[in-house]
């Protein structure tokens, strides 16, 4: 019985995907379980799994095509099977072998790709290539085609599109996105009409007030350097320790650790915050899951782990579903102040911005000190000023005694 190959809901809030590529060609055998595709989700590019056993008889999206969940991309189907129904008409010849058609599917490859895909095939036939290679070639913008490989028999692997992406990125011009002529449309990803969606649909209905705080952050400099002197286990970054301290602040002020779901508001015990982390594509929120259990050694491996799977591309559902609140800093950036959207169903979200050193008046003298603006913003309908403010005094008696953290 004939299968179809649907676009399927590859993250919780996926509405459409790109098919990035075709692992398997016209007329590939293909069991249930084996990856047929690569689609490019709001969040990653993801494997597409055959549902059913047969021969993978048509491909009816291009690659490089855009296609809505529950859209039907291809059939599975015995070799001889009428497939008519499901192609739209009339049936696709029967596929030629494998060696035949792979490469006739590689030439006709590069006029049916999005314009970062690879190229599959050199001058001299197809090229021999990892999937793992095709994929990360693809993400990168590496023509795999004019790459040498340093695997079995000439095959191109993993770390021959790290040496390409390396002399490309050392090569390239210092703007990200080239740009000829007067102007250059680039067409959407998938993760940045999420983005563009998902902040439409929040900073319309959702009634916002922001409170501003100065925290004295030179404690936490000095609780710094003393980590980071004892090894790279204990390294941590300013951010990984505004993170602990939020999820400590959050246990104690549990209205600000919320959801608003509508009809009720639903309220956490544990605190999994949301990290946000800048990618070429946009902004993704990967979480840290219990931060208010885990000492600053783990929450600094957990967001490192986090930030270079998302920058990668490959974090999984579960590592970006589930926050409770939300975490974004561009102090590093050097912003000395600014406000954040919040991320529904979350109630609020703190802006960090950077740390500065500024003279204080304390005890007849001025004295240099490490200062550092937050702005938390807040959902009206769930927080109120109060509430608000009592948060930010408890995360500012926190990070101006980290210590205190650390038991």
């Amino acid at each position: 019985m004939a299968t179809k190959v649907m676009m399927e809901a590859l993250s919780p809030t996926m509405e459409e995907g790109r098919l990035v590529k075709w692992v398997k060609n016209v007329g590939d055998a293909v069991k249930s379980g084996d990856t047929i595709g690569e689609v490019e989700t709001d969040k990653a590019i993801m494997e597409l799994v055959a549902r059913g056993d047969g021969i993978l008889r048509a491909h009816l999206v291009p690659e490089g095509t855009t296609a809505a969940v529950g859209m039907v991309i291809g059939v599975i189907a015995a070799a001889n099977e009428d497939i008519s129904s499901m192609t739209g008409g009339a049936a696709p010849a029967p596929a030629a072998a494998p060696a035949v058609a792979a490469p006739a599917r590689a030439a006709a490859a590069p006029a049916a790709a999005a314009p970062a895909a690879p190229v599959a095939e050199a001058s001299s036939g197809p090229v021999r290539s990892s999937p793992l290679a095709r994929r990360m070639a693809a993400e990168k913008g590496v023509n795999i085609g004019a790459i040498h490989g340093s695997g079995p028999n000439g095959r191109v692997i993993r770390r021959d599109i790290e040496a390409a992406s390396v002399s490309t990125t050392t090569a390239a011009a210092p703007a990200t996105i080239p740009i000829t002529g007067e102007y250059t449309d680039v067409v959407l990803t998938q993760m940045r009409k999420t983005i563009a969606r998902r902040l439409s649909e929040s900073i319309g209905p959702v009634p916002t007030f922001y409170l501003t705080s100065e925290i004295d952050m030179t404690q936490v400099g000095q609780l710094r350097e003393q980590m980071v002197a004892n090894g790279d286990q204990y390294k941590v970054s300013v951010n990984d320790i505004v993170i602990k301290a939020v999820a400590i602040a959050l246990t104690r002020h549990p209205e600000c650790n919320a959801h608003w779901m509508g009809d009720s508001i639903r309220y956490f015990s544990a605190a999994h915050i949301g990290m946000a982390v800048a990618t070429d594509d946009g902004l993704i929120v990967p979480v840290i899951r219990d931060a208010q259990r885990k000492g600053l050694g783990q929450i600094g491996r957990d967001a490192r782990e986090l930030a270079k799977k998302a920058r990668e591309r490959k974090l999984q559902p579960a590592e970006f579903t589930g926050g409770t609140f939300s975490v974004s800093n561009l102090g590093m950036f050097g912003i000395d102040q600014f406000t954040a959207i919040i991320n529904p169903p979350e109630a609020a979200i703190l802006a960090v911005g950077a740390t500065e050193t500024k003279p204080v008046w304390e005890n007849g003298a001025f004295l240099p000190r490490q200062l550092m603006r937050v702005t938390l913003s807040c959902d009206h309908r769930v927080i109120d000023g109060a509430v608000g403010a009592k948060f930010l005094q408890t995360l500012r008696s926190l990070l101006e005694a980290p210590m205190m953290m650390l038991f």
